[in-house]
């Protein structure tokens, strides 16, 4: 608007709760409209209206009765006080009943001054329209009328006037002051004695305030200021929908995170949530997880430093039922989220007023033709919801080198086509079922730049297998595929109910060649690896028992097993804390999707048919290095675990389950189960131990992998074997494993 408008209308809300700075930051509800009205042209000003926004609390119940009497006669001494300062007051039921009764007094007032018609609000600045009038009405679907989609700004038009204030300090204590105005009010509400913001404003101190603007007003329209009210803010009635580019430069100073959203949320809520501030065009953007699905968060551009701020008071206001996190974001943030280069997108973008619906698990043959025949079925038996533009108002998702990701986006001309749509949610499109969702143009933008530019789900580093220590505990590279991956196991099956599902091939695994996999609550996930005797095997057993079903001893339900050969390297990777792509067939393809957090292995407390020894005791001994060899040039890892560096975050406590030995995995090699071995077993002493230890825990993880049972270890304590000063010495016997004495780190053979 640039020329000056008749009447101004100087308003004033407030709220149950806080006041000043913080109006409206706190969603109490309003309570209160003060306004005056002011002729421009004759400089008069008129009434003061007030009007008082009162719950009917008639539907309570009856013991409640007295207490709305005392209530009653509080409200009623406040309007006889009230009724000093205010020229009329008035009630209201609801916020609806309250917008409604301020329009129609506002146009009886006009009406009778007769010396215009156009009328603009002017407030003392922005919370009383943007973050109290706008919020409040749309958590509550109220239609709020035109008069409060623009107004102006007091201290912005002051300091037009008077360029050298400065505009966050300005209130109306010392606007009233410059102009030579007299402030006749009590000292804890003196703007200008820096009152508690969140304390409640009482009823005649809003009236006071009015009065007070209401003579700024008159000064600022009077010789010699001659001020002139021409250009007025805005609040914009609807969300505008656009594309942004890459290339745009984003302001860091205008966008914010937006977190705790509704799965089902879109673009149009998230600016029904923010209400009364102007989001820039195509300025909401949902953000999608790493498997395209959306995440909760969304990051919102605004026109402005001063809305941004705004936006952040909103913390923790609620959409529904759930409150929503406000949080500052980069201009980087939000173009990585909306920002595209690809031209087929802006073409298909550029409609505007356009519904955008996403189409998903869409079969990979599909063609615009079905798609289209899907939407709107020739036999018409079916509801029909054209497609706005025909073959032009469908996107299909690709990769780069051009395959279908099974997603598609689909343009409707209006919203009752777009939820005709919906409503074919999980309806059959050739063999599959296609879910439906409502999208936004920054979704299309973030779909596409994920798949074209990289994997939808992108490959982890593996943190734990490159925090080992330079002595690998994996074997070699190789094609060997000698084990079996059981996926799919009911949670209740036991050790012993696989190897009745394996059958004769039970015959064929190691010893210690069972390994469940737990996850990271020591449970069963569900997933299980045999190590068998050969590669012939592994095939023949993944071929014959592929979806065969297994039963469980401890409980009812049987469901089918998928079996996979795969090799030791794949074992060992999960085993690890690595996690093997659930598109594994048996095509021997080895493809990975990042690392999970490092499973538990059960402890080796099964038993199985004996198998015969694979090699002889002297053949092994030509084979593999000594125990003692071993020893003398230990593996760079402490003591207490066999496979995961100290240093490596964990993410449960293990002491608590014992892995496999050593030998199983196969990381050193196989060695030959001790029965096959003739020589008597031995005793190590282990002096030096501290004091605080926790005994024989600590020293089955030491010895672990070496066959000790665990009865056969014992404390001995100082003064049995005569030291006078370290710690206890355990006795404990072992295989004789070690051929050579020596000093084997701080081992002792008796």
């Amino acid at each position: 608007m640039t020329a000056q408008v008749d009447y101004l209308v100087v308003f004033f809300t407030a709220t149950s709760g806080a006041s000043g700075a913080l109006l409206g930051s706190d969603e109490k509800e309003l309570e209160q409209l003060v306004w005056q009205l002011v002729d421009v042209k004759n400089k008069k000003l008129g009434k003061v209206n007030e009007l008082l926004i009162k719950p009917d609390l008639s539907d309570l119940a009856e013991e409640k009765e007295e207490e709305e009497e005392e209530e009653d006669e509080v409200e009623e001494s406040a309007e006889k006080e009230n009724k000093s300062r205010a020229d009329n007051v008035s009630t209201a039921t609801s916020l609806e009943t309250a917008l409604n009764l301020f329009c129609l007094h506002l146009t009886n007032e006009v009406n009778s001054a007769g010396a215009g018609t156009s009328v603009c609000l002017c407030t003392d600045g922005p919370l009383h329209i943007r973050q109290v009038i706008h919020p409040e009405a749309a958590s509550k679907n109220i239609l709020v009328p035109d008069c409060f989609h623009s107004f102006f700004d007091l201290r912005k038009e002051f300091k037009k006037r008077f360029p050298t204030s400065d505009l966050k300090a300005l209130n109306v204590h010392n606007m009233a002051e410059s102009l030579s105005i007299p402030v006749d009010l009590p000292a804890m509400w003196d703007p200008s004695a820096s009152p508690d913001p969140s304390a409640i404003l009482p009823a005649e101190i809003a009236v006071q305030l009015v009065q007070i603007m209401g003579s700024i007003v008159l000064a600022l329209l009077s010789e010699p200021s001659s001020h002139t009210f021409s250009t007025e803010e805005r609040v914009s009635e609807k969300f505008e929908t656009g594309t942004c580019s890459k290339m745009e430069k984003v302001c860091d100073n205008t966008v914010i995170r937006a977190r705790g959203l509704p799965w089902q949320s879109s673009d149009q809520d998230i600016a029904r949530f923010f209400r009364g501030l102007n989001i820039a065009k195509g300025g909401a953007a949902l953000c999608l997880n790493a498997q395209g699905r959306r995440n909760g968060e969304a990051l919102v551009r605004f026109v402005s430093e001063e809305h941004r701020d705004l936006a952040l008071q909103r913390h923790k206001h609620h959409m529904g039922n759930r409150y929503i996190e406000v949080y500052k974001a980069s201009g980087e943030d939000f173009l990585k989220i909306a920002g595209g280069t690809s031209n087929e997108v802006a073409m298909f973008l550029s409609r505007e007023d356009q519904i955008i619906v996403r189409m998903r698990g869409l079969p990979f043959t599909a063609t615009t033709e079905q798609v289209l025949t899907f939407f709107s079925p020739e036999d018409g038996l079916k509801e029909t919801c054209p497609v706005s533009g025909g073959k032009d108002g469908i996107l299909f998702v690709r990769y780069p080198d051009g395959r279908p990701t099974g997603d598609a986006f689909v343009l409707f001309a209006c919203e009752e086509h777009a939820q005709s749509a919906l409503r074919k949610h999980k309806e059959i499109l050739g063999r599959r079922y296609i879910e439906l969702f409502k999208s936004t143009a920054a979704e299309v933008q973030q779909v596409l730049n994920r798949y074209s530019s990289a994997p939808l789900i992108s490959v982890a580093p593996a943190p734990l297998v490159s925090m080992l220590p330079s002595v690998s505990l994996l074997p070699p590279p190789g094609r060997m595929r000698d084990c079996l991956r059981l996926r799919g196991l009911p949670y209740t099956a036991s050790i012993e109910d696989i190897l009745t599902f394996l059958g004769e091939f039970t015959h064929d695994i190691r010893p210690h060649g069972v390994h469940m996999v737990l996850n990271q609550q020591a449970r069963p996930s569900g997933d299980c690896f045999i190590q068998l005797t050969s590669a012939e095997r592994a095939i023949q057993a993944s071929q014959r028992l592929h979806k065969q079903i297994i039963s469980s001893q401890r409980g009812a339900n049987s469901r089918y097993v998928e079996v996979f050969p795969c090799s030791t390297e794949e074992m060992g990777l999960v085993l690890m804390g690595g996690s093997l792509s659930h598109t594994h067939t048996h095509a021997h393809i080895r493809s990975g999707t990042g690392l999970s957090p490092p499973p538990c292995l059960t402890p080796p407390s099964y038993s199985f048919a004996p198998a015969p020894p694979i090699m002889s005791a002297e053949a092994a001994a030509a084979l593999y290095p000594s125990i003692g060899q071993m020893m003398l040039a230990p593996r760079p890892l402490p003591p207490g675990h066999a496979y995961y560096p100290a240093s490596t975050p964990m993410y449960m406590n293990y002491t608590a389950y014992y892995p496999s030995p050593p030998g199983s995995p196969t990381t050193l090699g196989f060695f030959p189960s001790p029965s096959s071995l003739s020589s008597p077993g031995g005793l190590i002493r282990m002096p030096g131990l501290t004091y605080n230890g926790n005994g024989v825990k600590d020293l089955i993880n030491a010895v672990q992998g070496y066959q000790s049972p665990a009865e056969s270890v014992s404390l001995l304590s100082s003064s049995l074997i005569g030291q006078s000063s370290g710690g206890d010495a355990p006795l404990m016997s072992l295989p004789a494993l070690m051929t050579q004495p020596g000093p084997y780190l701080d081992l002792a053979l008796l």
